[in-house]
C-alpha cells in the first residue's frame, strides 16, 4: 500500500483541521505547552476537537506535565492519544499511560546516532516513538523549530517500536527525508505554516497529496545521499 501516514501537529483553526481531515491525515496534533505559539486552552481544544470526525487520532502534545494538566483536558475533550515532549524517563511515560489508559507517543531529541540509543528504554513504557531534532542553543521550545537532523542515522535503525520522523520536514524535502531515513510515519508542524503557529491550509493539503503518492516500500532505505 502506498503512501506514509502523516501526523499534523499544533493545528490551532478550525480551517487548519478541516485541511488536514479532508487531506487523510493520519493524526492531528494539539499543543497544550504554554510557551509555545501553538498553545491551546482546554476550551479552545473542545471547539476544534467537536470538528474531528471519526477517522483521525486526536494527539495532545505536552511537555513534562503534571497529571492534572492532562486530566483539565480530558476534562474538557477527548484525546485518542498522549505525546509527552519532554524529558519524561520510561517510568513516567508508564505511570501516565496506566493512569489515563490512553496510548502514548514519546518523543526524543536527536543530532547523532548516539541519541538513538536512549530508544530501547521506551519498550514497555510507550507505544511509539517520535525522532525529532535537538533544538538550536537557546531554543524555548523542545520541538516545532523548523530544524532538522542528519536523517541517514535512522537508516535501518529498529528500536522496537513504530516511530515517526519529524523535524523540518515540508513539501520540499519530505520525499528525500523518507527516502533517507526509511520512515514510514512522518509529524509536520511548521513546514505547513505561514508563521509560527499560522497554518495554512493549503500547505496542509499539498503536504498531505504529497505523502499519498509516496511508497515506503519502493524507496531504497539507507541511501548515502545527503541528509537535510
Amino acid at each position: 500500500m502506498s503512501g506514509i501516514a502523516v501526523k499534523i501537529c499544533g493545528l490551532t483553526d478550525a480551517a487548519a483541521v478541516e485541511a488536514a481531515v479532508a487531506g487523510g491525515a493520519r493524526w492531528l496534533g494539539f499543543v497544550f505547552y504554554p510557551p509555545s505559539p501553538r498553545h491551546l486552552t482546554p476550551d479552545s481544544f473542545r471547539a476544534l476537537r467537536g470538528r474531528v470526525p471519526a477517522g483521525p487520532a486526536t494527539v495532545g502534545v505536552f511537555v513534562d506535565p503534571a497529571d492534572e494538566e492532562i486530566a483539565r483536558v480530558l476534562d474538557a475533550a477527548p484525546l485518542d492519544l498522549l505525546q509527552l515532549h519532554g524529558r519524561e524517563p520510561p517510568a513516567r511515560v508508564r505511570a501516565l499511560r496506566a493512569r489515563f489508559g490512553l496510548p502514548v507517543i514519546k518523543a526524543l531529541q536527536v543530532a547523532t546516532a548516539e541519541d538513538l540509543a536512549a530508544a530501547h528504554a521506551y519498550r514497555g513504557a510507550a507505544d511509539l516513538l517520535l525522532f525529532d531534532a535537538r533544538p538550536p542553543r537557546g531554543a524555548r521550545l523542545p520541538g516545532g523549530n523548523a530544524v532538522a537532523f542528519d536523517w541517514r542515522i535512522l537508516a535501518g535503525f529498529d528500536p522496537g517500536l513504530p516511530w515517526l520522523l519529524a523535524g523540518g520536514l515540508h513539501a520540499g524535502n519530505l520525499a528525500r527525508a523518507v527516502r533517507v531515513s526509511g520512515a514510514r510515519r512522518v509529524d509536520v508542524s511548521s513546514g505547513v505554516e505561514r508563521a509560527p503557529g499560522i497554518k495554512d491550509p493549503e500547505r496542509i493539503r499539498a503536504l498531505l497529496a504529497l505523502a499519498r503518492g509516496l511508497d515506503p516500500d519502493h524507496m531504497p532505505r539507507g541511501s548515502t545521499e545527503a541528509g537535510p
